[in-house]
């Protein structure tokens, strides 16, 4: 009951937000199927709501993730690295999501894992990893974020490397040929309850 109840509260909240809306044309430099990228620049992917609520230092984020095809791949968001050292909170709040998350220094992977996570499951974003939020299934994603209010997303490292280290296929977890060493992806699970204490994230 408290879920249900707390989607309530946010989705009105959302109605009074005007969304950041993510185009398919601004992710065509990271995504699997470049083809399909191409012939459709203007599809609309997913909308960010960011500044939901704000507590201490801290910024509360809705996003969106409608379900599609990227072509060959799974809707996904861009991905990204946080600044400094900052780390990063998320909960589903409804659907199903994958969040692959990976440590790299410029073309080698140090470290790569994925986890699963469903409604009401937390997930933390280790400092100096960034994440991709991938949609698997036939239904709406939508996820809530803490992050820092000082925090500034970094998408050029995942750019330059023309996405994350693996792409989430209709085949399954592909390998991303631009880097030079990848090491073999593993899962980890998501917790349960949200951390009593948030002050790791600011």
């Amino acid at each position: 009951m408290e879920i249900k109840s707390k989607l309530k509260v946010e989705s009105g909240k959302l109605k009074a937000v005007k969304p950041q809306v993510r185009l398919l044309k601004e992710m065509k430099k990271v995504v699997f199927d470049k083809d399909f990228a191409e012939k459709n620049p203007d599809l609309e992917l997913y909308y960010m709501y960011r500044g939901i609520k704000k507590k201490d230092s801290l910024r509360y984020d809705i996003t969106v993730v409608p379900p599609k095809m990227l072509g060959k791949e799974f809707v996904r968001t861009k991905g990204n690295q946080n600044s400094e050292n900052f780390q990063e909170l998320y909960n589903v709040l409804s659907g199903k999501a994958i969040f692959l998350v990976q440590k790299a220094v410029k073309n080698i992977v140090e470290d790569v894992f994925f986890v699963k996570a469903k409604k009401g499951e937390w997930v933390k974003i280790p400092p100096k990893y960034a994440v991709v939020m991938i949609n698997p299934q036939k239904k709406t994603l939508k996820t809530a974020n803490w992050i820092s209010n000082e925090n500034e997303n970094i998408y050029k490292e995942l750019e330059k490397m023309k996405g994350a280290c693996y792409f989430f296929t209709k085949s399954g977890w592909i390998k991303n040929k631009n880097y030079k060493k990848i090491p073999s992806l593993y899962r980890k699970f998501p917790l349960k309850n949200k951390p009593k204490n948030l002050d790791f994230l600011k």
